[in-house]
């Protein structure tokens, strides 16, 4: 019969508390900076700002417009969000800030490569990194390849393409899903062809909002 030492089992024990403290003391560091801190509201708001005094070419949405976005994907409960047309980022970061209340993420995409840097670059001084994904390229081609459908769609891109967009987008539509369109008041000469089918479409209830001067189409798709 084999006998265990009666000081031997506190040393074993002592031992493994030991290493279990030293091992708890260096993850905890690495833990800490997996996920750092999102930025604070007056830093976004920075940098909200600092994108639309840049915005030379005037391709931005309106504050009042972001605002807008925003407040529409955190009543919807959108989760899954398309926009197509990110431009340098200010639309998406508004998009994405409405994202992170619903738990959702954004695909936006960019035609410009030079721009889609910049608007990845925003993206991630925003810390919406986790939330938005930037695709460079051409919306029509890249559309395809993008997995699964949509609750929440943005267009904001050549206007004489929205027709185009809506009836390549429309079919990955959800029930109860969204489709906005920016410019529809400000360039409405430029689209009528959209702006008759999404007003007489059977399956969407469609409203024209001016947050702005320059008009969103809000459309909701029934069934």
């Amino acid at each position: 019969m084999t006998f265990v030492n009666r000081f031997s089992l506190p040393l074993v024990l002592l031992r493994t508390l030991a290493a279990l403290v030293i091992f708890c003391g260096a993850a905890a560091p690495a833990a800490a900076q997996a996920k750092p801190a999102p930025p604070s509201e007056q830093s976004v708001n920075k940098l909200l700002a600092e994108i639309k005094a840049e915005d030379k070419g005037q391709l931005a949405v309106s504050e009042e417009d972001g605002r807008f976005m925003r407040l529409m994907i955190a009543t919807s409960g959108a989760k899954r969000a398309l926009e197509i047309g990110g431009a340098s980022g200010y639309s998406a970061i508004w998009i994405g800030m409405g994202l992170r209340v619903t738990g959702g993420r954004l695909v936006t995409i960019e035609y410009d490569a030079t721009r889609a840097k910049e608007l990845a670059e925003n993206i991630r001084r925003a810390g919406l990194s986790d939330i938005v994904q930037v695709v460079s390229g051409d919306a029509f081609q890249q559309i395809p390849k993008l997995p699964g459908t949509f609750d929440f769609v943005f267009l904001d891109a050549w206007k004489k393409d929205y027709k185009r967009f809506f009836e390549m987008v429309y079919p990955r539509l959800d029930q109860r899903g969204l489709f906005l369109a920016h410019n529809v008041v400000n360039k409405r000469n430029e689209m009528g062809d959209f702006l008759d089918v999404i007003l007489k479409h059977p399956a969407l209830w469609t409203t024209i909002v001016a947050p702005s001067g320059e008009g969103m189409s809000v459309s909701i798709r029934l069934k």
